[in-house]
Formats: structure tokens, sequence, C-alpha cells
């Protein structure tokens, strides 16, 4: 339950921005002068628009599988839109099966999560003697807290999560639910890898 509390916390902090600013267009309505009206209008369409793109997002990280659905790339392309952090989703990577493709949505945020000037994360599938997938985060200042590593230990205690750990958390655990674990690569100060990924069979 302390889960499910934490990551519905998440998701309402996730639409707090773009819901005060449709409330804030709606206050500018009020005015009398056209371009207030203009100013308001554009204000309440574009943060409608975040809000239904980080909805739609997190429906899809946070919820159950179907068939078909919107592509997984433009949802995180869409996460993105207006941030300081541009996404590169491999061809590769948009081929894998959809439980990969949700698994690769819920580390895109853990990657922009690690960036907080801006940058460029990037989606790719695992190379090598194993399969899966790989998110880079590039770009000045990156870093990632000893509390999101303790957050995704199987050995992390529950009653020590937070708002902020809960989705790496989470994030773990689906990767387990695939037989895979999450890892967090060599981090610097301009990169850090994120990986899952489950060795190939012989």
């Amino acid at each position: 339950m302390r889960v499910v509390e934490l990551l519905a916390a998440r998701l309402c902090h996730e639409l707090v921005s773009p819901i005060a600013a449709i409330n804030n267009g709606v206050e500018l309505l009020g005015e009398e002068e056209a371009d207030f009206v203009r100013d308001a209008v554009d204000l309440i369409g574009q943060s409608a628009r975040r809000a239904g793109k980080r909805l739609q997002f997190y429906r899809f990280a946070y919820g159950t599988l179907g068939t078909t659905g919107p592509d997984p790339k433009d949802l995180a392309l869409g996460l993105m839109e207006g941030s300081k952090i541009a996404c590169d989703w491999s061809a590769e990577a948009q081929t894998l099966p959809r439980d990969w493709q949700k698994l690769a949505c819920n580390m895109v945020v853990l990657a922009a999560e690690a960036l907080p000037r801006g940058g460029t994360v990037t989606v790719r599938s695992v190379r090598g003697n194993a399969s899966g997938i790989e998110v880079a985060a590039a770009g000045e200042s990156v870093s990632v807290t000893p509390e999101l590593r303790a957050a995704i230990s199987v050995h992390n205690a529950i009653e020590d999560l937070t708002s902020r750990t809960v989705h790496g958390y989470f994030t773990a655990r689906l990767a387990e639910c695939m037989g895979a674990s999450l890892a967090i690569g060599s981090v610097t100060a301009t990169e850090a890898l994120f990986s899952a990924a489950v060795p190939s069979a012989a």
C-alpha cells in the first residue's frame, strides 16, 4: 500500500504544474483587454496538452499493457516536450516487445531526473551477449543520488521510500518481473547509463 500511495503522490505532483497553469489562464480570461484573453487561451491550450501528454505517458508506464495503443516513443517525446531534455529513441528499440518498451519509458524518467540542467536521453537496445534496454543520460552536471541507488536495490526497505525514489523502486521491480536486473552503470559529470538486460540464450 505504501508503494501505491507514493506512486499516486508522484503522479499528482507531475500534474500540479500544468493544471495550476490552466487555472491561471482561466483567471486571465476575466480580464477585459484582448491581449490578456489571447494569452490566457494560449496558456490554457498549452497547459492542457502538457497535462494530457503526462497522463498518457504515466498511464502506459504505470498501467497494464494493451496489445495496441500509443507508440511508447511518442509518449516519451511528449513527456519531454517543452523541457530542456531531448529524447532519442533508436529504431532498434522500437522493435522490442511492448513490455520492454514500457520498462524503457520508466527508465527514461530515471535518466531525465539525472539531468538537472538538461541534456539528451538516448534509448537503445542492449548489445552483446544479452538482450534488453539501455538508456543513457548525457548533459551537464549529471547526477545519480545515493537514494535512487538504494531504491533500486533488492535490499531496500519499503519504509525508506519517498515520492522521489519510488519510481526507481517501481522500475527495478518491473525489470525483475521480466527476468532482468536494473543497473546503473558508470556515472560521470556528463553521462550516466541505466540498463536492464537478460543473458541471451546460448
